[in-house]
């Protein structure tokens, strides 16, 4: 297994981006994951700088895209656009035919054009004028959204976040990371200076997808299974919950489990992979009833009572 070059990825990635080791582990585990991921948090705190980072060090192919409302599906996709002297249709691809791409600020783009991004999440391919093309086997979304604001915004439908398979809240640094960015800066440091060419790769697309290999090799007992299907059967059924778990949720988390264990270096899963990767897979995915967000509950809440009342398998 080659899991210490994704240590020393996350070591590389936690000098540049400081303050924020859980997301760097979290967006790690994703990737090995191979599912696609929402980061959401106030502007000044990273986002972008992590993901073109994570782009460099894995040495993808990478674009990013500034969602606005004036863009449309044909601006992501691509268009066929007919050429006068072959007498035939070229086609020009959009943005989407890469390895790693980054959606900013997802929720400032119309339905229409979300809707554009989601054949291509859930089947990997494009289709334009009825022909269907493929994407690369690495094809991994990073959306980010401001959640602070909501005037001309489109929240995603329940469908689409669905097919997210992490919501990452994007915090504050505590007071020492944001201190070291202080001296960083004394020092000369400035994230929109930093020359990505020189970064060296830590790992590579073949790193990445043998990690994928190694990860769905990993052993779950199951007593493991069991437990797994009893916390997404507890979300069906909670007091405060409109809506539970997908199956679509449950099969996720056991690959996100699977990709924490395989991360820490180990070849079976436990419990405790199971609750690490919890939050970031479900907090998206449930709908509260009205009453219990009137009383101020939040779906990080709800997740740890789930934990807290689904017994451990020992």
């Amino acid at each position: 297994m080659n899991e210490a070059r994704f240590l020393q990825l996350r070591e590389a990635l936690g000098q540049i981006v400081v303050g924020q080791p859980v997301l760097i582990q979290q967006l790690l585990v994703a990737l090995i994951a191979g599912g696609h991921v929402i980061l959401e948090g106030v502007p000044g705190t990273g986002k972008t700088l992590l993901v073109k980072v994570l782009a460099q060090l894995v040495r993808a192919d990478f674009r990013r895209l500034q969602l606005t409302p004036d863009i449309l599906p044909s601006d992501i996709l691509g268009v066929n656009i007919f050429d006068l002297e072959s007498r035939r249709f070229l086609l020009k691809k959009g943005p989407i035919f890469t390895q790693i791409l980054l959606a900013d600020e997802v929720n400032r783009t119309p339905p229409k054009t979300q809707a554009a991004l989601l054949e291509a999440m859930e089947e990997q391919q494009v289709t334009l004028d009825g022909n269907s093309l493929p994407l690369g086997e690495l094809f991994w979304v990073i959306a980010t959204q401001n959640s602070l604001e909501f005037e001309g915004t489109y929240p995603l439908p329940e469908a689409q976040l669905d097919r997210f398979l992490f919501k990452l809240l994007v915090g504050y640094p505590e007071a020492g990371a944001e201190k070291q960015m202080l001296l960083n800066r004394q020092r000369g440091f400035e994230a929109r200076r930093i020359d990505l060419e020189s970064l060296q790769p830590l790992a590579t697309v073949e790193d990445i997808l043998a990690a994928r290999t190694g990860a769905r090799a990993v052993r779950v007992a199951e007593p493991l299974l069991d437990y797994l299907l009893a916390l997404a059967a507890q979300s069906r059924n909670h007091p405060d919950l409109a809506l539970g778990a997908s199956p679509r949720a449950t099969v996720a988390w056991l690959g996100c489990a699977q990709a924490h264990a395989w991360l820490a270096g180990r070849e079976y899963a436990t419990p405790d992979d199971v609750k690490a990767v919890a939050p970031p897979l479900l907090r998206h995915r449930l709908i509260l009833k009205p009453e219990a967000q009137l009383d101020g509950l939040r779906p990080d809440t709800i997740i740890q009572s789930l934990l807290d009342r689904v017994p451990v398998p020992r």
